[in-house]
């Protein structure tokens, strides 16, 4: 009884866990093109199948607590040789497994992303403040500044 309604939970875990990663996907294409209402779209969507994947988590972590096994793949393993559904137990545990990771390495690389879009950016917005003032070579081949740093706009 236990084996099947946590073959359930797993179950019910693989189509949210497809589309996060379809949304992952998505997201990198749109953080490309910098397109905003879409990743806003997005963001909404992916909170929403995170906070449902979190929660069957739990719901599979207090299953096996209840029956007194670890709440990790150890407790499935225990679980399932018991069963007579473990292999495909197992299976669907593993699919799971690699959609996770999946989701979570393409979140890793967008947030590589964004990471390098805000710097990007905050060096484009020094320099049109006319932050750091550039140096230059004089005759002897030292550094000297400019005697007075400008902004883009006024230069």
């Amino acid at each position: 009884m236990h084996d099947t309604t946590l073959l359930k939970l797993i179950e019910d875990d693989i189509a949210p866990a497809q589309q996060l990663l379809e949304l992952l996907q998505t997201e990198a294409i749109a953080l490309h093109g910098r397109d905003m209402p879409l990743l806003e779209n997005l963001l909404a969507r992916k909170q929403s199948l995170v906070i449902l994947l979190d929660q069957q988590g739990r719901r599979r972590s207090e299953l096996l607590a209840s029956l007194g096994l670890s709440q990790d793949r150890q407790g499935v393993e225990q679980l399932a040789a018991q069963s007579h559904l473990g292999e495909t137990l197992l299976q669907r545990l593993d699919l799971l497994g690699k959609l996770l990771a999946d989701c979570q390495a393409i979140n890793e690389r967008n947030g590589l992303s964004i990471q390098i879009q805000q710097k990007t950016t905050a060096n484009q917005i020094r320099i049109l403040m006319g932050g750091e003032s550039p140096t230059l070579y004089d005759s002897r081949g030292s550094t000297s500044p400019l005697a007075k740093p400008r902004a883009l706009s006024q230069a």
